[in-house]
C-alpha cells in the first residue's frame, strides 16, 4: 500500500490515484484476455415437499434441494447460469459478493438491475470472476423466497495458486447456516406487510437444512463431518439465515480465520466467530481432541430484548465425528455461548480482524487514503401512520417500518433501477438520496423525537473512481439493533467502528487505513456505527440493504448508480436480449 498522504488533494495524491485506477483496469484486461473456462449451470426454482420438526410442507427449492446446490467455480471462469422459474411466485438470484464487473444485469436484485422472472419463464445470468476467490454464496433476492433457495457458490483460486495461509489436509464440504418456518414464509412476510405489525419468528435455525438434535423429529437428520485425529482441516462457513446473527463454535476445538467474505484476512485465533447474514467467513481447525464426536453448533445473536425481537433460543447442531470414535460411548457437549444480547465478541472480532498486504496482490484496488464522497447514513426502524379506516398492529395503530436517512425505499412498480437509468427513464427514481439525514437529531438518545420516515425510491449517483465513505448509524428509534449493511457490486473497507454517535472530528484518527479487512458485509454496532470506504469503479445500480430479511421488506434500502467512464472497460453494456421485463 502507498504511504498515507496528509493534507489537502494534490496533483501528487490524484497521480496516485489515476496511476492505481490504470493498473486496476490493465489487471481487469488482462484477467479477460487470459484462457478462462466457461462453467455452465442450470438453476429449476420448483416446489418441492420437505419435511422438517414432524411437518411436511411444501417448499420452494432450485433444483429439488435444500439447501440448493454448491457451485464451484475458478477465479478467471466465465459463468453462465440458466435460471427457470416454474413457481407461481416471480423469483430472482443474486450472486452474493461476487463483484460483477461490467455485468450488473447479472446481479439480481429484484426491481434494481433487473425485473422479476415470472411463472415459466427463463433467464440466463452470464459474468466472470475477476479478480477473486473464496466463499460466496448465492440465494433469492425477491421477497423472502431466500429462506429456502439458497447455496454456496466457491471460488477456488487460479491453479497452481497457493492458499496464503496454514496448508490443510482436507477442505470439508460448506456449512450453511439458516432458518426454518413450518409455515409457507411468503404468507408469513405478507401477514405482516399487511398488518404493519411484526411477523412470527421461524420455528428452528439449520445447519445445512437440518435443525439438528435439540430439536424434535430431526437426529436423524442431522448434518455428520467426518474427520481424522490429528490433522487440519478448512471449513468454509455461510449465514443464509433469513433475520439473525448467529455465533458459531465447534466444542474444544479452536479456530482459525482465513477470509472473510470471499476476502483473504491476517489469520484470526478464536474460540468462537460471529457471522451476520449475508456474511462468510473460511476457518481452520486441528482434530487435536482425544477420538469422539463433537458438537458443532450456532446460536443466535440478538442485540434487542427478547420480548421486542423474538428469536428461536435452541441452538442448531451438526456434529464432527472422528474416525474410529466409540459412538456409543461419547457424551456430546455444546460450545458455550455468549447470552442472545451480548455485543463483546462482535466488538471483539471487529477490532480484531485484519486485512492482509494490499501488496500481496489479493485485492483489486487499495484501501482510499482519502475520499472524494463523505456521507453518513443512519439505519433504524420507523413507524408510519395507519391508513384511515384500518387497523394496524404498530405501537399505538402504526406501521412498523425501517429506514436509511429517514427515506423509506419503494421499489418501482414498471422497470427495474438499472433499466431505468439504461434508458433515460427519469420517471423510475429521483436521484435526490441524501447524505445526511433529511432530520437532523440525537441519533442515540433514549427515545429520540424522530421516528418518521418517507416513501420513495431515491438513488445517489457517484461519477466513475469516486472515492467514498459512508459511516452507518445505528439510532434508538424504537430501540438499538446491530444491523447488517451489504454493499452489491463489489467490496468495501471496514475502517473503524465504535459505540455511539459518530464524532467526525475525533473517530476519524483512529481509522485503520493500513490493513482493514475487507468484506461485503458489514455489521453496525448496536447504538454504535461503521465507517466504510470503496471506489467506485463498477458502472451500475447498485442496491445497499439491510441483510435481515424483515429489514429489507420494510425500507432498509437504497441504491447508489456509479456512472460509466471513459471506454468500454469503464462502461457497462447494454442488457441482454432475455432481460425479464415487469
Amino acid at each position: 500500500m502507498a504511504p498515507q498522504l496528509k493534507g489537502p488533494r494534490s496533483a501528487s495524491l490524484s497521480l496516485i490515484n489515476c496511476m492505481q485506477c490504470l493498473w486496476l483496469w490493465i489487471f481487469l484486461f488482462s484477467s479477460r484476455i487470459c484462457l478462462a473456462k466457461t462453467r455452465y449451470f442450470d438453476f429449476t426454482i420448483q416446489e418441492t415437499d420437505v419435511t422438517r420438526l414432524c411437518h411436511t410442507k411444501s417448499a420452494v427449492l432450485v433444483n429439488g434441494q435444500y439447501p440448493g446446490p454448491a457451485s464451484y467455480v475458478r477465479e478467471g471462469d466465465k459463468v453462465v447460469v440458466n435460471v427457470t422459474n416454474l413457481v407461481s411466485y416471480n423469483a430472482t438470484i443474486h450472486w452474493h459478493g461476487v463483484r460483477q464487473l461490467l455485468s450488473a444485469w447479472a446481479d439480481g436484485p429484484a426491481y434494481v438491475t433487473q425485473c422479476p422472472i415470472q411463472t415459466n419463464q427463463s433467464y440466463v445470468h452470464r459474468f466472470q470472476i475477476v479478480g477473486q476467490r473464496g466463499t460466496l454464496f448465492w440465494h433469492a433476492h425477491f421477497s423472502w423466497l431466500r429462506a429456502t433457495v439458497h447455496g454456496a457458490f466457491i471460488i477456488l483460486p487460479k491453479k497452481k495458486s497457493l492458499y496464503p495461509f496454514t496448508k490443510t489436509h482436507k477442505e470439508l464440504p460448506p456449512l450453511i447456516l439458516g432458518e426454518w418456518w413450518n409455515a409457507n414464509v411468503e404468507d408469513i412476510i405478507a401477514q405482516a406487510l399487511a398488518t404493519g405489525g411484526a411477523y412470527n419468528v421461524s420455528d428452528a435455525l439449520t445447519i445445512n437444512g437440518q435443525p439438528g438434535d435439540l430439536y424434535n423429529c430431526s437426529s436423524d437428520g442431522t448434518f455428520v463431518y467426518k474427520v481424522s485425529r490429528g490433522r487440519t482441516y478448512m471449513l468454509r462457513v455461510i449465514n443464509a439465515a433469513v433475520n439473525f446473527q448467529m455465533y458459531f463454535a465447534i466444542a474444544n476445538h479452536t479456530l482459525t480465520v482465513v477470509e472473510a467474505d470471499a476476502e483473504y484476512t491476517q489469520e484470526l485465533i478464536t474460540d468462537m466467530i460471529l457471522l451476520a447474514p449475508g456474511q462468510t467467513t473460511n476457518v481452520l481447525f486441528t482434530t487435536d481432541q482425544s477420538l469422539g464426536q463433537y458438537y458443532i453448533a450456532a446460536s443466535v445473536y440478538s442485540p434487542p430484548n427478547i420480548s421486542l425481537v423474538p428469536f428461536p433460543q435452541t441452538p442448531t447442531t451438526a456434529i464432527l465425528k472422528y474416525k474410529r470414535a466409540d459412538t456409543t460411548t461419547t457424551q456430546l457437549t455444546l460450545p458455550s455461548f455468549p447470552l442472545a444480547n451480548d455485543s463483546s465478541l462482535l466488538v471483539n472480532l471487529t477490532k480484531s480482524l485484519k486485512g492482509r498486504s494490499f501488496s500481496e496482490g489479493f485485492y483489486y484496488y487499495g484501501c482510499p487514503e482519502n475520499v472524494d464522497l463523505n456521507v453518513l447514513h443512519t439505519v433504524g426502524y420507523a413507524l408510519q401512520p395507519c391508513p384511515a379506516n384500518q387497523v394496524c398492529l404498530g405501537p399505538n395503530n402504526t406501521i412498523f417500518r425501517s429506514s436509511i436517512n429517514n427515506i423509506t425505499f419503494v421499489s418501482p412498480p414498471d422497470f427495474s433501477i438499472l433499466q431505468a437509468y439504461y434508458d433515460l427513464i427519469s420517471a423510475n427514481y429521483t436521484t435526490n438520496f441524501p447524505d445526511v439525514p433529511l432530520i437532523q437529531y440525537n441519533y442515540t438518545a433514549v427515545n429520540p423525537i424522530n421516528k418518521a420516515a418517507l416513501p420513495g425510491t431515491r438513488v445517489r449517483v457517484i461519477p466513475f473512481n469516486t472515492t467514498v465513505q459512508v459511516v452507518y448509524q445505528d439510532t434508538a428509534t424504537l430501540f438499538f439493533e446491530s444491523h447488517p449493511i451489504h454493499l452489491h457490486g463489489q467490496s468495501f473497507y471496514i475502517v473503524g467502528a465504535g459505540n455511539g454517535t459518530f464524532n467526525p472530528d475525533t473517530d476519524p484518527q483512529n481509522f485503520n487505513l493500513v490493513n482493514p479487512p475487507a468484506r461485503n458485509t458489514v455489521s453496525v454496532y448496536p447504538g454504535g456505527w461503521a465507517a466504510v470506504r470503496f471506489r467506485a469503479i463498477n458502472p451500475g445500480a447498485w442496491l445497499v440493504h439491510c441483510h435481515f430479511d424483515i429489514h429489507q421488506s420494510w425500507g432498509m434500502d437504497m441504491v447508489f448508480i456509479t456512472l460509466n467512464g471513459e471506454g468500454s472497460s469503464q462502461t457497462l453494456p447494454p442488457p441482454p436480449s432475455d432481460l425479464p421485463r415487469c
